[in-house]
Parts: structure tokens; C-alpha cells; sequence
């Protein structure tokens, strides 16, 4: 195929739906991704951002919808250009390696032209991944990462315009995963193929993505670079899907919600609605009790609220208490840099980042959705 203009996306898909059995698995998504650019299809399992992907790909058939790659139409109302004619490199969390073919010959398989220059694309990757000492081992003689390794300078070998990439760090162990991420990311920014990855780690998505589809039943409920998408979630389910989350419901009179912590603002919503107000754990602030008295309230926190703490643990990098509020049993989580370990029943008081806080219409079903394996 031909190379794109710096404005022409390479990977465009327009209105994408697939249908089982008439129940929607995709439902109406639409993507676009230019030359050098991550972006990460994120979701919960069984969203559809797997089988977009294998639309993408060539190895399942959308219902309805259309897909073009560098300005061509590969997919859509009559058309099906094959998955070898479409340009696209795989990887999956399966690394796939041919165990009877060597390292080098795993690389070049599928590559065309003349040995030597076979050869010299082959070498060219494997020291890109800094596997070059391996060219002649068999992928039994290496570990997980490696093969990983192997198996990314495979999908690359055959220079794809797009390189569609599900799940590929799953079977990594979480020492290895973090390096081999910075790796691979550093690699396919060099070779300037557009990567869509597909993965429900939100960390993943966020390490690696230029830009984050927020995928749910099928459809893509928020775009946007991860800085954004994180700090402005669309709804509740997606700002509980990035970390957890405190939430404090209540209901608007004026324009205002009344909460433990001070009123806090709702425009637009009439008198009556219920809503919850989202809050992160790292934006709860403490403070010591003095006696009964709280500390005065702030611009950017607000009223102090009294409350108990309920249970403390330690988990590494931080700690998390959880405090039982005295309006009645609302239960607050707040996260702690380093050791903070107060005993049960400890009072103490709390405050909100109000610049943080999330304010959404109440959800009626029960408890936000995490993300799943």
C-alpha cells in the first residue's frame, strides 16, 4: 500500500458493529490513528475490543461498518481485502514462535527478497531488542521475555503501516513487564508503524498510549490522551475503572449538595436529583484530632469532617485506612504515602480535594465496575 500524507490517518475505522446471534458485541465504533501513534483500546473483558481488533486484522467480518488502511478501503459494504494483503503485523499474549525454527528463521518468516537482505533485516531487529546473540538459538533456550522479544521483532520484520497488538504483555511476570513495555514502546515509536493495543490494564494503557479508547458493551464511552482521561472520566464506571474510588451520594437543592464536608456544586441538575460525588483515595487529606475541634476549613478542602478509623494496612509503596464517617456509617478509603498505621477507633479528621472531586448523577445499580480480567 501506499504511504499515507502527514494529515491522511493511517488506520481508520468508520461506524464498526459485529453481531452474534443479533446481540451487538461492537456497536457503532470509530477510531482513527496516524503513522507513529499508540493508542490504546482499553476495556473490561468482553467489551469488543478484542474482536474489533480481529476485524481490523482481517480474521472476522464485521456486520456493519467500514475499515481503511493508508486511504484504502479494506473492509466495508462489498469489499474484504484479505488479512496477508492488508499490511498489519499481530502480536498476542501468545507469543506464537515456531519452536522448530531458529531465532533468525522465526524473524524472517514471511519476509521476501533475497537471503541477504533477509538476513540483514533480521539482524537489524534482533539487535533493536538486543537479541542479537540469539539469532541462531531456538526459542526453548530463552525466557519470556525474550521470546516476547523474538516474537515483536517478528511482527515488525515485514515493515506493517499498523501493528495491532492484544494482551501482548499478560504472560510476562510483573518484574519483567514494566521493562519490557519502555522496550517494546521505544521500538515501534523508531519503526513509525500506528499501534492500536488492546488491554484492560489501565496502567498499561496509560504507560504505553498516546491517546486511550475507554471501551463498554461495545461501544467507546471516552477518547482522549491519558492525562485527560483519567483526570476528567466521563462517568462514575470510568473513573472507577483507572483506580479505586470514594463515593459520597447526595441530593441537589439549588444547584448545591449538602455532605459532611460543606456543599458542594451540581449545575444543571434540577432540585432532587440524587448524585454522587466521586473522590479519589490519594485526595482525602488527614489530620489529628485536637480535643474535638477540626482544623479550619480551606479554599482547596474545604470542611473538615470527624470520623473513626475503621481498619489500616500496609500494602508497600503506601497505606490505606479506612474511616467509618459519623453520619452514620459511610465507610472512606484513603491511601497514605508510606507507614500509617492508626489503631481501630482512632479519631481523626478528613477533608476532600474539592479540585479533584467528580460530581455525577447517582447510579442505581449497586457498587462501581472494576476492571476484569
Amino acid at each position: 500500500m501506499d504511504g499515507t500524507s502527514i494529515n491522511e490517518a493511517r488506520l481508520e475505522i468508520r461506524d464498526l458493529v459485529r453481531e452474534f446471534g443479533g446481540r451487538p458485541v461492537v456497536s457503532g465504533v470509530s477510531l482513527s490513528l496516524q503513522a507513529g501513534q499508540v493508542t490504546g483500546l482499553l476495556g473490561p473483558s468482553g467489551c469488543g475490543k478484542s474482536t474489533t481488533l480481529r476485524i481490523i486484522a482481517g480474521v472476522d467480518r464485521q456486520t456493519s461498518g467500514e475499515v481503511w488502511i493508508d486511504g484504502q478501503q479494506v473492509a466495508g459494504p462489498g469489499v474484504f481485502v484479505p488479512p496477508e494483503k492488508r499490511h498489519i503485523g499481530l502480536m498476542f499474549q501468545d507469543f506464537a514462535l515456531f519452536p522448530h525454527l531458529s531465532v533468525a528463521d522465526n524473524v524472517a518468516f514471511g519476509l521476501k527478497g533475497s537471503r541477504t537482505e533477509k538476513r540483514l533485516r533480521v539482524r537489524t531487529l534482533l539487535d533493536k531488542v538486543g537479541l542479537a546473540r540469539f539469532i541462531d538459538s531456538f526459542p526453548h533456550e530463552l525466557s519470556g521475555g525474550e521470546q516476547q522479544r523474538v516474537a515483536l521483532a517478528r511482527a515488525l520484520a515485514p515493515r506493517p503501516s499498523i501493528m495491532l497488538m492484544d494482551e501482548p504483555f499478560s504472560g510476562l511476570d510483573n518484574r519483567l513487564r514494566d521493562g519490557i513495555r519502555d522496550e517494546t514502546l521505544g521500538i515501534l515509536k523508531d519503526e513509525g508503524a500506528a499501534v492500536l493495543l488492546v488491554t484492560h490494564e489501565p496502567e498499561e494503557a496509560m504507560r504505553m498510549a498516546d491517546e486511550i479508547a475507554l471501551m463498554r458493551d461495545g461501544q467507546v464511552v471516552q477518547r482522549g490522551a491519558p492525562y485527560n482521561i483519567y483526570n476528567a472520566p466521563v462517568d462514575l464506571k470510568a473513573a472507577a475503572f483507572f483506580s479505586d474510588v470514594n463515593v459520597i451520594t447526595g441530593e441537589v437543592r439549588g444547584a448545591l449538595t449538602d455532605t459532611a464536608f460543606g456543599q458542594f456544586l451540581a449545575p444543571g441538575m434540577p432540585d432532587g436529583t440524587r448524585v454522587d460525588i466521586v473522590i479519589r483515595p490519594q485526595h482525602l487529606k488527614i489530620d489529628f484530632d485536637r480535643g474535638g475541634k477540626g482544623p479550619s476549613p480551606t479554599p482547596d478542602h474545604g470542611v473538615w469532617a470527624r470520623a473513626l478509623v475503621d481498619r489500616a494496612r500496609f500494602i508497600g509503596k503506601e497505606s490505606l485506612v479506612d474511616f467509618r464517617m459519623e453520619d452514620g456509617g459511610t465507610i472512606l478509603t484513603a491511601s497514605v504515602p508510606s507507614v500509617f498505621l492508626p489503631q481501630q477507633g482512632t479519631p481523626l479528621w478528613i477533608a476532600i480535594r474539592r479540585d479533584r472531586c467528580f460530581v455525577f448523577p447517582h447510579r442505581l445499580e449497586p457498587g462501581p465496575e472494576a476492571p476484569q480480567g
